[in-house]
């Protein structure tokens, strides 16, 4: 595929179905091959087009299947190889705002969904855009089924709806429903059932073929759960996390919670960031060691966990710690644990385990190459810093009735004893005793 190709953002009337746009608006999406005559290099894809803003319109993203890597930020998406068989440059600039993208689990599918209510499906090999689909509402997650057949969309309003991968151009259909807003879905590897994570500290277990019918709810966390990830090589276990600073093990068909380790207690108190809330925006899992990182919202950390299956729990072993805030992590199975982070000078940073600990590979042939790319292309990630995730309007709202009557009560004890104090005599000769004395003499002469 080379040149420049044009898709049509909304589907115009009367088209054939499955049939490619061919007229252009005002609202366009744009992939560009980067590549000399006939080698696939690298692409970029530009979102245009809608005002910008929506709730989960969030920092930098980064997506790693195989060796494609993905990066976004805002509306633009650079999409290269940490192979060094391939290269390119990127061009174009956009101004939508994606709020969410993933691979499907063999890497052949890429989708996303900005915030003009667009889901647009690419094919990655080679890169094509393969449909541009209107959603109801903006979407705060997604993800492929196992088979790669289908894409479940999670809103704002609560809804999952279901697209066809294998009919790109066909609609979405309602598959369930929360009373409260989707943050997270997520399936599993078995297509066998559908989970998803919402603001009022749910997390679902729903059956895909019967969606109405629940087979549990894990409930524990005490704030919105952030995000959910079914580990995929103990495909009973689900990891959660939450607003409420903790990450959780589960046996998600029983509801029940194995292990809760709370976050905050393992970073130290001298950081300038130690007392600030905040929540997971991303759970990635590295299936030939069992090992979890995990970013957090505007913090310059990752954190690392080594999952027992076998005890069912989760044991820390590393706090990775940034000089720039971290926007986004994802493991490489078998090269290691990739970092982008707000630096322009290193925009990614590589891991790899040496002796049992996480260290950088500030020589590696791939990280050069690669954040290359990304400094040539910083310009697409510079309005991503400083912005956040939009975790942080979803903390419940304090009110603490009791501590509020309890301190009135007081003040209005206190006002009365004052009270009684101004209006009681002094003390004295002419005070409470000598009339007490004359009374008692009263009464004396009186019998």
């Amino acid at each position: 595929m080379q040149g420049e190709n044009t898709f049509c953002a909304c589907p115009p009337p009367a088209r054939a179905r499955g049939a490619i746009p061919d007229d252009v608006t005002s609202r366009r999406l744009r992939l560009t091959s980067l590549s000399s005559a006939g080698r696939k290099r690298r692409w970029t894809a530009h979102v245009g087009g809608g005002a910008l803003g929506g709730h989960m319109a969030s920092s930098a993203g980064l997506a790693l299947c195989g060796h494609a890597l993905v990066v976004r930020g805002g509306s633009r998406l650079l999409a290269t190889s940490t192979s060094s068989r391939e290269d390119g440059q990127p061009v174009d600039q956009g101004s939508d705002t994606v709020l969410a993208s993933t691979f499907s689990k063999s890497g052949s599918y890429f989708v996303l969904t900005d915030d003009s209510k667009r889901l647009i499906l690419f094919r990655t090999n080679p890169w094509q855009c393969l449909s541009v689909r209107t959603v109801v509402r903006r979407c705060t997650a997604l993800t492929f089924t196992a088979s790669e057949e289908k894409i479940l969309v999670a809103d704002k309003s609560g809804d999952v709806y279901s697209f066809s991968v294998l009919e790109p151009h066909g609609g979405g259909r309602l598959e369930l429903g929360h009373l409260s807003m989707l943050l997270d879905v997520a399936v599993s590897p078995d297509d066998r059932f559908v989970l998803t994570a919402d603001r009022d500290e749910k997390i679902r277990v729903s059956w895909a073929a019967a969606p109405h019918s629940i087979e549990s709810f894990c409930l524990g966390h005490t704030e919105f759960v952030s995000r959910i990830f079914v580990v995929p090589n103990h495909p009973e276990l689900l990891l959660s996390s939450s607003g409420d600073c903790t990450l959780r093990l589960w046996e998600y068909r029983s509801g029940r919670e194995l292990h809760c380790c709370p976050l905050t207690s393992l970073q130290e108190p001298t950081e300038p960031w130690s007392d600030k809330r905040f929540a997971v925006s991303r759970i990635t899992y590295w299936s030939q060691e069992d090992c979890v990182a995990l970013s957090c919202d505007g913090l310059p950390v990752v954190y690392i966990f080594q999952l027992d299956a076998a005890q069912r729990q989760l044991v820390p072993r590393q706090l990775l710690t940034f000089q720039h805030r971290v926007w986004d992590a994802a493991f490489e199975e078998g090269h290691g644990l990739w970092v982008l982070q707000d630096c322009r000078e290193d925009p990614l940073v590589l891991y790899r385990p040496v002796g049992g600990q996480w260290q950088s590979a500030p020589e590696s042939a791939e990280l050069r190459r690669v954040c290359a790319h990304v400094r040539v292309n910083w310009a697409m990630l510079e309005g991503c810093a400083g912005v956040d995730s939009g975790f942080s309007s979803l903390y419940k709202a304090t009110c603490d009735n009791m501590t509020t009557y309890l301190k009135k009560k007081e003040e209005r004890l206190q006002q009365q004893l004052e009270k009684k104090r101004r209006q009681a005599p002094p003390p004295g000769p002419n005070g409470p005793t000598k009339k007490m004395r004359a009374g008692e003499l009263a009464q004396g002469c009186s019998s």
